[in-house]
């Protein structure tokens, strides 16, 4: 135990802390540690812990969004304190690093946790499928969907799925097809609100320069990317290159007043899909003209 607590407040001094501070933080870690070898912690009916998310997942993602992408975030004031809302983001950026660094912007920002909806091979995977489980992920269907938000959840989803994580660097910002508008359905029978959210710098992450289909298939996966670093650099190419990021959260769209039967109206989810979907497109045109470079 004692070489625990020396590690603890070594590493702890390695991240600045001191004093009161360093003690503080080294007790928490203990107790933290303690609960999980007893198995004194908590997990809802999706296997979201919300302990191991703030004392783990989150303090993880925070040196990579502040430090690395630099993240810079707009629109936090359309964002509810409390209540359902189920906000709508773009996708890319060959591995789907953007689903974490909005999972920490909304933390940061209003303290709030957002409950992202998965692809089924997420949720199949070896250890991913657990982690994500526990940091809040569930899977993008319409059923969990609804339980989140007519429990008040905030929620997210990702309508372009691996069509938008996979397209070709060519491609980069041009949004993909938002599926069937299922994301519409849950939104309008629980009467939350929809949030469009642009995200900006996950594009150049990973720049996709080829999809290796044949080898996609025989390893079950949706693409199988070559980048200008990988293969080639092996692991070393696994890095992202340090793009910068914005990411704004549009006014809401209300559907409160449209009532739950309106959900069975494919005209009004078709409609509201394609203008949910031409709001994040515009924005994100917006947002690269104010851009002034890709990396700096």
């Amino acid at each position: 135990m004692s070489a625990l607590v020396g590690l603890l407040r070594a590493a702890g001094r390695t991240a600045g802390l001191e004093g009161e501070e360093l003690e503080r933080r080294v007790a928490r870690t203990l107790a933290y540690l303690r609960r999980r070898v007893t198995g004194d912690y908590d997990l809802d009916a999706f296997g979201f812990d919300q302990e191991f998310t703030e004392e783990v997942w989150l303090p993880l993602l925070r040196p990579i969004y502040r430090h690395w992408f630099r993240v810079e975030v707009r629109g936090v004031e359309h964002l509810p304190a409390e209540g359902a809302a189920l906000v709508v983001a773009n996708h890319s950026g060959t591995v789907p690093v953007d689903g974490l660094m909005l999972q920490f912007a909304i933390h940061d920002e209003i303290g709030r946790h957002t409950r992202m909806l998965g692809a089924d091979l997420v949720f199949s995977s070896p250890f991913i499928g657990e982690l994500a489980r526990k940091a809040g992920s569930t899977l993008a269907a319409n059923p969990d969907a609804e339980r989140l938000l007519s429990t008040d959840q905030l929620t997210t989803v990702f309508p372009e799925g691996f069509k938008g994580v996979g397209k070709g660097f060519a491609e980069r910002y041009r949004l993909q097809r938002f599926g069937r508008g299922g994301f519409v359905t849950a939104a309008v029978r629980t009467g939350a609100p929809i949030i469009p959210c642009s995200i900006v710098g996950a594009e150049e992450i990973y720049p996709m320069i080829a999809n290796v289909k044949s080898l996609a298939r025989v390893l079950g996966f949706p693409y199988f990317p070559i980048t200008p670093l990988f293969p080639l650099l092996g692991p070393l190419g696994l890095v992202p290159l340090p793009s910068k990021w914005l990411i704004e959260f549009g006014p809401p769209i209300e559907t409160a007043s449209l009532g739950a039967s309106a959900a069975d109206d494919p005209m009004l989810v078709f409609d509201l899909t394609d203008q949910v979907r031409e709001t994040i497109q515009q924005t994100l045109y917006s947002l690269l003209l104010q851009r002034r470079s890709v990396f700096f």
